[in-house]
Formats: structure tokens, C-alpha cells, sequence
């Protein structure tokens, strides 16, 4: 029997405003395959988006949602998890809108280590304003913004978000549908900051314009620059400039929790005043 995507979907935006071929819609259905695999009730989760092609997932999806300004999602999502602590709430953003104009709210929600789930959609590019160059686009890649080819040197979001305290961190790509959902699924189980990079084709903004001409050049592309953590874990460092690693590359079960950690200040606060030392908390979690 066929999957019935149409239950988590609000069908009457159908068909997507997705380029045909965009990775973005293999996303959309690895996201659902996990949720639906979890047993989630969909009013007890909300999916929060930015602005960029990404920011469209809050269109589509058949839950509670929240669509905000450029770069603020983790901010709103923040203050959401915050008010109901015993519900899921997922981001999804650009890799413009994660680690550009919202990366330093990247940077602090890793830093917290709130119990979200970021789902990172990495393009390589500023896909919906037509292919200005992103955080991550390749060095001598084409774009609008830097025709010569990008000097830039590019961002590695997995590697921000462990540094900044995230204690959850994978990658997966489009390429490997099943494999993205399996690692969704851990992210949503996981009680702390989940960061998920999705590496995904723009082969209308970023692939064309850089000899790759459909959306399997595209794919043929990612393919060649990732390889499994395990592969990565034996490769020499030199090699390891050229590839980036598939798989979970963090996971912290350990780490403190901050809906928990504000849960007992708000119990001390009405209780007996004082300051909760971390020894405190990790006594009571």
C-alpha cells in the first residue's frame, strides 16, 4: 500500500512552487516519512520557517506553523519551545538564511542547546533571489554577486554547530532519501539542539550556471564531494579539504537541556530564591 502523504500535506497548496527537480520536495517527504514513523500527533508539533525557498516547507505542511522574517527562526522557535516545552518544534532554513543574516540565532540556539530541530537546507546558494553567493557556495563557483567566481571561502555548518555547543549534529543528502529520514528521526528523538544538514540540488540557480545543466549533474555533483563518516574518519586531512562526511557526526546524550534547566529556575523562583549552580542541575536532571 502506497504512503498517504496527503494526510501531513494542506493538499489545496498543491503542486509546490518548487522548481521541477528541486531537492526541497525529497526533504518534504523524508520529513514526513519520519514524523509519521514516530507516531507524532501533528498538533503536538510546529514547524517554523524562514524566508528563501525553504521558508515555503511552513506552507505546505498540514500542522501548526509559523512563517517568519529572514534569518529569525530559531529565534521564534525559541520563544515557542519555551512557552510548550512538551511539544516538537522544527526549524527549517536556507543555508543563507541559517548561517547568513540568522546565523548568529544559529549560533545561540546550539549555544542552549534547546530541545529544536534544526533541518538546514544547504543549495550552495541564494536560490529564490536568483544566485547571489551563500556562506557555503564553493570557492570559484559562479554567482550574480561574484562573476568572476566566489573568493569567499565556505562555511561548514556542521562543524559550526558542534563548536557552538549543538548536541546533536548529522548530514545527509537528497541523494540518499532513506538515509535522510533515518537521521531525522534520531534528531526528533533526541532531547537537545538537533542540527540536520540536507544537502540539496539548485540546479536552476546554482547548477546551470556552473556547467552542471539538469538537476542530475547537480546530484552527480553533491555525490562527488560527500562520502560516509566512516570513509571520512580514514581519509588523509588533505583529502578531507575536498569532501564533507554523511552521517551523525554528534551525539551527545549528556549534554544539559535549557527547557529543563528553566523548568527548575522558575521551580527554585517559587520556591526559595538563590543561584542554581551547574552541579544543581545536573544533580536534578
Amino acid at each position: 500500500m502506497a504512503f498517504n502523504y496527503d494526510q501531513y500535506l494542506r493538499v489545496d497548496k498543491m503542486p509546490t512552487l518548487w522548481c521541477w527537480g528541486c531537492g526541497d520536495g525529497v526533504i518534504l517527504k523524508s520529513f514526513i516519512r519520519a514524523i509519521d514513523k514516530l507516531g507524532i500527533n501533528k498538533d503536538d508539533m510546529c514547524l517554523v520557517s524562514g524566508i528563501g525557498c525553504s521558508g515555503r516547507f511552513s506552507s505546505y505542511v498540514d500542522m501548526n506553523t509559523v512563517h517568519t522574517t529572514h534569518g529569525r527562526t530559531i529565534a521564534f522557535a525559541t520563544g515557542i519551545k519555551l512557552a510548550n516545552p512538551d511539544k516538537y518544534v522544527v526549524c527549517v532554513a536556507g543555508d543563507g538564511d541559517a548561517l547568513a543574516i540568522g546565523g548568529n540565532h544559529t549560533i545561540h540556539g546550539c549555544r542552549r542547546n534547546i530541545d529544536i530541530t534544526l533541518i538546514l537546507i544547504n543549495n550552495f546558494i541564494y536560490g529564490l533571489t536568483n544566485s547571489q553567493t551563500s556562506p557555503t557556495t564553493p570557492r570559484g563557483f559562479w554567482t550574480v554577486s561574484q562573476k568572476a567566481g566566489n573568493i569567499d571561502p565556505t562555511f561548514d555548518g556542521c562543524k559550526l554547530a558542534e563548536a557552538a555547543g549543538a548536541s546533536f549534529v548529522a548530514r545527509e543528502s537528497v541523494n540518499a532519501p532513506k538515509k535522510l529520514e533515518k537521521v531525522i528521526v534520531e534528531a526528533l528523538k533526541h532531547k537537545g539542539f538537533s542540527f540536520v544538514e540536507a544537502l540539496s540540488n539548485c540546479h536552476i540557480n546554482l547548477g546551470r550556471k556552473n556547467k552542471m545543466q539538469s538537476a542530475m549533474a547537480n546530484l552527480d555533483w553533491i555525490d562527488s564531494i560527500t562520502v560516509s563518516k566512516r570513509k571520512w574518519d580514514e581519509m588523509s586531512e588533505l583529502d578531507k579539504e575536498n569532501h564533507l562526511p554523511l552521517g551523525i557526526l554528534k551525539q551527545d546524550t549528556e549534554a544539559l537541556e535549557y527547557c529543563a534547566m528553566y523548568d527548575e529556575v522558575k521551580k527554585a523562583q517559587q520556591g526559595q530564591r538563590g543561584v542554581i549552580t551547574q552541579d544543581d542541575f545536573e544533580k536534578k536532571l
